[in-house]
């Protein structure tokens, strides 16, 4: 669902100190590690009898390698990580007294094996320890019933155990005495306390309540009805309302009420039209769908069910999520993640003209929903009774929610796929503005359209890594006027709520992202703002994490007086939507409203203008694109053209993209121009000869070029034409690129080439493979570069194998430079000081971007940063850096990185009851559990902590971000990787021109 890649969903039970626990001696007191002789499989059980008035009965138990554990033929818990004992409550199983059986199926795959369990039980006159030991049977094979009290064997006797070693002795020493008191010590979990939250200023936290975990779950998801009242859905459980508290006070479990229909599993909630509607990511309560909850007959109970639309069963996180009133609040808006097909539909705004539109194979990793295409990850409307649907817009990864602002414009967050982090089709969470027929471009694997493609709508901001959630916009909160307009968008790995602050950007938007609300752990999975107060409602939960919810309100002393939006971008907002009104029927108009917008400057205008006359009949326009001679507009419609077009046109779309002049055209309409050439030869007809050498003559003297971005698709669709000269130009770029993302750019397409090597140029590509071994990323990196290698050696001719036997075979070097192809040597341990005489009167001018950008690699800064939609994604994205730092501010933060320390860098110190420690930054959670990166150069270096093993959290005094990355740098390295830092944007420079 929502997490990380991973996917989702959330929350850790605070961590309190819990003091040096006493040592115990071995004794009959002390647990004993137990087995069945030498067998591979031991079923174990202990009967006994339970007096009268537990007050708590705490159970404990741990199997290596793994175990099942039942008391009184109940399934309680399974465990696979003898190291981390279960831990459980079992006071209403036995607080009624009498007989009682602790039962074990325990498997071990070879070595040591063992099971341990001890029961504690709580008792008006003290306590009762029951402890595994030689008192304990083994039966082999277990009969029907060997978990239930009275159990008597009918395949076998019952025979004594063999009792092995007492717990805290080696060879599992870690499962000692202490942890066990920790573990029997442990306070009933609570959501993070709000003392550990940070909030943005003026704005104050109560925590409401937190969820008994055993009893109602882990809450993923949250409305509001005509009452006022909350409603809730557990991930894995029921639905529940409640009325909110008066301020300053909780709730109480007997304030939630269970709502007592046969439903559950809810990803989506809205009360609206008199009815509950319930989106269903679950097998159960009738499978994955849309329904209406209702009271039938009147007496404030929901009793009836009606399944609305039913959707294809398929399991995991990304299926159907939220749903949305749209703003004239006639219709409903259904989000859904990519694990989901399209429903039966009655029109879509999309043009449905499905295709991966990939020019070369793709490589997949470690296979995540490996041969599903395209269309998926989607948002569609439908009517009150879920009769007529349409497509509103697709190529969503993971869209968890969606949100209209003050204008009626939609918009969303959209998860990244943290597996690909470090490569350059890693895409971040990002906001996306939903209009009318958008296409995002998610495809599998590396298959993913990068932002700039102009048959997809690409981004408003990009946030970077996470696990988005919940959404809304503060319409209607008794808030400061920015944040009445802002988008407010939950991560759930990060524990962070972001106010994402909108201005209008032509017909469409810009953002700037503002942390709100943020703590480790908090994951977030819902929020609303509440008609009747005013107040941010957050949830927090998912993924049977301790959950609890929050109310924000503001006690500043700016005004809360209602705002309307911001203004701007009406008239252009007005063209769009009369655009838009074209892409739900075929209109005898629709072209010649349409055509005169296909050479805007505005992106949101040629998108909308392409769309509406893609839902025109191709005759009725074709011979106006053939004919068109704006640039701009000539692109756009060519690109239309190669997606509705007969084959028969394919020979008059090449003719026409021969006859572009190149150097007339600006950066994005290069990049349209390649896209135009991809899209016909994918979509009209493979090219013969003669069209393979238009292609290479148009761009023979503009490849390589400045832009990164051109230079990446030129060289996929000079390694598609098998251009000869393209072994020599993509070698030269893959030795000069200063990021591992390029590299692999080039790296990926060069394994296709088979035309134009020389046996120099392959053994640099064969070296640089070699070197990439040792790059980092996300889970599916190394996948990755081995798909790669499996390629481009199965390419080679059979004496090219031969002579490169040597680099096929070697292993990569420990210390190989990762970002940069040539070793650089130490220049100096640079301070801000020495930088004070240069910048005292600002940044010169005249600085080298690109050796900037060449600096930006060489100092290891992609390896964590995005800029200008290119590195990684650990750290802050530093696109937006200008206006916001001066040069000596920027200097500081990279020369000393611990002085003021991003939230985004903090790390936190796990101190482990066995007097260990772990120091990183939380990236997942699930149960008891939190994975810890602590290599923020290896976002798959990861650590799993459980939380019964903690001792205390703190934050670290110390940044992820290490100290000397400019040391290898000149003092013009410095400032001209200052100036590329500070300069994003400027059209002069043909890096950053349009």
């Amino acid at each position: 669902m929502m997490l990380r890649n991973f996917y989702f969903l959330l929350a850790l039970a605070v961590l309190l100190p819990i003091g040096e626990l006493p040592a115990q001696d071995s004794d009959a007191s002390t647990p004993h590690w137990i087995w069945d002789g030498d067998k591979p499989i031991a079923h174990l059980r202990y009967e006994f009898e339970v007096p009268a008035g537990v007050s708590k009965a705490v159970l404990i138990a741990s199997g290596d390698d793994k175990v099942q554990v039942f008391i009184n033929g109940e399934r309680l818990f399974a465990s696979e990580s003898w190291s981390s004992p279960k831990v459980m409550n079992v006071t209403k199983l036995l607080a009624e007294g009498g007989r009682a059986v602790i039962a074990a199926r325990a498997e071990n795959a070879g070595g040591a094996a063992g099971f341990m369990a001890q029961l504690t039980l709580e008792l008006a006159d003290g306590r009762q320890v029951i402890v595994s030991d030689g008192e304990w049977k083994a039966m082999s094979p277990p009969a029907k019933g060997w978990m239930n009290v009275g159990y008597e064997a009918t395949q076998g006797a019952l025979t004594p155990v063999k009792v092995l070693n007492a717990i805290g002795t080696e060879p599992r020493g870690s499962v000692s005495p202490a942890l066990l008191a920790n573990l029997e010590n442990l306070k009933d979990p609570e959501a993070t306390p709000v003392d550990q939250i940070k909030l943005a200023e003026g704005f104050t936290a109560e925590l409401l309540y937190s969820v008994p975990r055993t009893e109602q779950g882990s809450w993923v998801a949250m409305t509001h009805d005509d009452k006022g009242r909350l409603i809730v859905s557990d991930q894995y459980g029921a639905l529940y309302r409640f009325s909110p508290p008066a301020p300053g006070a909780v709730l109480a479990q007997a304030d939630v009420e269970k709502i007592e229909v046969d439903i559950g599993g809810a990803h989506g909630l809205l009360y609206a039209f008199d009815a509950l509607y319930v989106s269903l990511n679950t097998g159960e309560h009738g499978g994955r769908g849309l329904y209406r909850i209702t009271d039938s007959d009147g007496d404030d109970k929901f009793d009836k069910k009606e399944l609305l639309k039913k959707f294809e069963e398929q399991g995991g996180e990304h299926g159907p999520h939220a749903i949305v009133l749209s703003p004239d609040k006639k219709s409903l808006y259904v989000v859904c993640g990519n694990q989901t097909a399209l429903p039966e539909y009655n029109q879509s705004l999309v043009p449905p003209v499905w295709g991966e539109d990939l020019l070369l194979p793709r490589i997949y990793g470690r296979g995540f929903m490996k041969g599903t295409m395209a269309p998926r990850g989607w948002i569609a409307k439908t009517d009150p009774d879920g009769k007529e649907w349409t497509i509103v817009a697709t190529g969503f990864r993971n869209e968890y929610d969606a949100a209209f602002n003050k204008d009626g414009e939609l918009f969303s967050y959209d998860a990244d796929m943290e597996w690909d982090m470090n490569t350059p089709w890693y895409r971040p969470t990002r906001i996306n503005h939903v209009i009318s027929g958008a296409e995002f471009g998610w495809r599998n694997g590396s298959g993913k359209w990068p932002e700039y493609f102009s048959d997809s709508f690409g981004a408003v901001v990009d946030i970077g890594p996470g696990s988005p959630t919940g959404v809304c916009f503060g319409t209607g909160a008794k808030f400061p006027a920015k944040y009445q307009n802002a988008f407010f968008v939950c991560d759930w790995s990060y524990g962070k709520l972001y106010a994402v602050h909108m201005t209008p950007d032509g017909a469409s938007y810009k953002g700037n992202v503002e942390e709100f609300m943020a703590a480790q752990p908090l994951p977030l999975t819902d929020l609303l703002i509440h008609p009747d107060d005013g107040a941010l409602y957050v949830a927090i939960g998912g993924r049977r994490v301790q959950s609890g919810l929050y109310r924000v309100t503001y006690t500043g002393e700016e005004s809360t007086q209602p705002t309307p939006a911001a203004s701007g971008g009406e008239k252009e907002r007005d063209q769009r939507r009369m655009l838009e009104a074209l892409h739900h029927k075929q209109d005898a108009s629709a072209v010649d409203k349409a055509w005169p917008f296909l050479g805007s400057d505005d992106r949101a205008l040629r998108y909308a203008a392409r769309v509406a006359i893609e839902h025109q009949a191709v005759e009725s326009w074709q011979e106006k694109a053939l004919g068109e001679d704006d640039p701009q507009a000539a692109l756009a419609a060519l690109i239309a053209l190669a997606r509705q077009g007969a084959e028969a046109l394919q020979p008059r779309a090449v003719a026409k993209l021969s006859g572009f002049d190149v150097g007339k055209l600006d950066k994005q309409q290069r990049l349209d121009l390649i896209r135009a050439w991809g899209l016909t030869f994918i979509r009209l007809g493979e090219p013969n000869d003669a069209q393979k050498g238009f292609v290479g003559a148009q761009w023979e003297k503009y490849f390589p070029e400045a832009s990164p971005e051109v230079n990446s698709q030129l060289s996929e669709l000079m390694v598609y034409i098998q251009d000869p000269k393209a072994a020599e130009k993509i070698v030269g770029l893959l030795r000069s690129a200063p990021s591992q993302e390029e590299q692999l750019t080039y790296g990926k397409n060069l394994r296709l080439l088979t035309a134009g090597w020389t046996a120099d140029l392959r053994r640099d590509y064969f070296e640089w493979l070699l070197r990439a071994q040792s790059f980092k990323g996300g889970a599916s990196f190394q996948k990755f570069v081995e798909s790669i290698k499996t390629d481009a050696v199965a390419n080679l001719p059979a004496d090219q194998k031969a002579a490169l036997k040597d680099l096929i075979e070697a292993v990569p070097k420990a210390d190989a430079p990762q970002f940069t192809i040539t070793p650089r040597e130490f220049q100096k341990n640079w301070t801000v000081e020495d930088f004070d005489p240069l910048l005292a009167s600002g940044l010169e001018g005249g600085r080298d971007f690109a050796n900037g950008r060449n600096m930006f690699g060489a100092g290891t800064c992609f390896a964590c940063h995005r800029f200008n939609q290119e590195g990684g994604a650990i750290g802050p994205d530093l696109t937006s850096v200008a206006g916001k730092f001066s040069p000596r501010d920027l200097l500081e933060s990279i020369i000393d990185p611990n002085k003021e320390i991003s939230d985004q860098y903090g790390q936190t110190i796990f101190h482990k009851i066995d007097g260990s420690q772990v120091i990183g930054r939380i990236m997942n959670l699930s149960g008891d559990s939190v994975q810890v990166n602590t290599n923020m150069l290896d976002p798959n270096e990861t650590v799993g902590i459980d939380r019964k093993q903690l001792k205390k959290m703190e934050e670290s005094p110390h940044s992820m971000m290490p100290p000397g990355l400019l040391n290898t740098l000149t003092d013009d390295d410095v400032l001209d990787l200052l100036a590329y830092l500070l300069s994003q944007g400027n059209a002069d420079d043909p890096l950053f021109a349009k």
